[in-house]
């Protein structure tokens, strides 16, 4: 179960992240902050390139940098932009991967708690290893 204390914390690490993100061309900046069932978190920041299609969102690459290090099961991710944004369906897509049940807080710069709900709720009728099994039978 998610605290309380966790989600401020999780929050903050998110705050912190969106400082150090590089986003010279949306001057959209993004932080992340994933809880790991183990216990560790992973920040990401968005990382924009002058070649558009190269940018890589901060859900991401929090995600990424969790697995590289072989983990792979989520409570939760916090989200923190300007306006409280939710991420992008090619983000809600990798998280999909990972567990439709994971938490997800969004949050303004300000710290505000502008949405809790699930990877599933922000991704209904997500596809996944059970489709693709599916379509081999």
């Amino acid at each position: 179960m998610l605290t309380n204390e966790m989600r401020d914390t999780l929050i903050k690490r998110a705050l912190d992240a969106w400082h150090r993100a590089y986003a010279p061309y949306s001057e959209y900046a993004v932080g992340a902050a994933l809880l790991t069932e183990s216990g560790k978190i992973y920040d990401g920041v968005n990382i924009e390139n002058a070649v558009y299609p190269l940018t890589i969102c901060a859900e991401r690459v929090a995600v990424f940098k969790a697995v590289s290090e072989v983990e792979k099961d989520f409570q939760a991710i916090a989200v923190v932009t300007r306006n409280g944004g939710t991420p992008c369906g090619s983000c809600r897509q990798v998280l999909a991967e990972f567990g439709l049940e994971t938490v997800v807080l969004i949050a303004d710069l300000d710290g505000n708690l502008v949405h809790e709900l699930t990877v599933a709720d922000l991704l209904p009728y997500a596809f996944g290893n059970a489709d693709l099994e599916a379509a081999r039978d």
